[in-house]
């Protein structure tokens, strides 16, 4: 019998980088619908896969006290992340699920965006280094136009492209809660760019924005320096690796510079 039926004091978890495989699993989700205690679980890193990660979508139904999940690197796909999504519609305590490199595509996103539309609790979503593409992009879009909880979207390395961007850009300026969003490496270009930029002409509450290595040039900079004129909450901005001139990439800077500054004292006011 797992020890987490008799520890009634853990409050965190960490097996990762162990092969416990969907037989582990299942003994840890026996546990989670009886334990009271543990708030995170890490299991990266252990050949779960999408049965392993049905039983742990089965005791999230009705656990209570986890809030931070960690599956990277587990080979769930597409179908272990359509259970993931099951579990939120019922779940009222996670806070925090970690899916980074788990083969998940443009249908295991959608499962998820669905579960999103009604979930309430759920404010960290990393599914970077996954397949999810423009129709990935898309659905998550869907979401972030209605869910008012989620402030953390990371789809680093995920293929989303410029249609994908523009999708999210246009959630974003109705969006007021997300306020970090990763697109490092997704091939967005300067019309993606262009997009974005636009978004935060409107968007309020975006902190962070991360665009590194996206193939973004001077003319992506441009309509990121022109609405950053106008926007005053964004303090953190990654072009890293783009192809950015040396005058528009300290224009940036300064803008972003200023953003710092107006919040610290804005912070110093009250």
């Amino acid at each position: 019998m797992p020890l987490l039926f008799f520890i009634q004091t853990l409050t965190r978890l960490d097996i990762s980088y162990n092969p416990i495989r969907a037989l582990g699993a299942q003994h840890l989700a026996d546990a989670l619908r009886h334990n009271t205690t543990l708030t995170t679980l890490d299991l990266q890193i252990n050949q779960i896969g999408s049965l392993g990660a049905q039983d742990l979508a089965d005791a999230l139904e009705n656990n209570m006290t986890l809030t931070t999940l960690d599956l990277q690197l587990n080979q769930i796909g597409d179908v272990g992340a359509e259970h993931l999504a099951n579990a939120l519609r019922n779940n009222t305590t996670l806070t925090a699920l970690h899916l980074s490199y788990n083969e998940i595509g443009g249908k295991g996103a959608q499962h998820l965006a669905d579960a999103l539309q009604n979930n309430t609790t759920l404010t960290t979503l990393n599914l970077s280094s996954n397949q999810i593409r423009e129709i990935g992009a898309q659905h998550l879009a869907d979401v972030l136009r209605h869910n008012t909880t989620l402030t953390t979207l990371d789809l680093q390395h995920n293929e989303i492209g410029e249609k994908g961007a523009q999708q999210l850009a246009d959630a974003l300026r109705n969006n007021t809660t997300l306020t970090t969003l990763d697109l490092n490496q997704n091939q967005i270009g300067d019309k993606g760019t262009q997009h974005l930029a636009d978004a935060l002409r409107n968007n309020m509450t975006l902190t962070t924005l991360d665009l590194h290595q996206n193939q973004i040039g001077d003319k992506g900079a441009q309509h990121l320096a022109d609405a950053l004129r106008n926007n005053t909450t964004l303090t953190t901005l990654d072009l890293q690796l783009n192809q950015i001139g040396h005058k528009l990439d300290n224009g940036l800077k300064e803008l972003i510079e200023r953003n710092i500054k107006n919040q610290e004292n804005l912070v110093h006011s009250f």
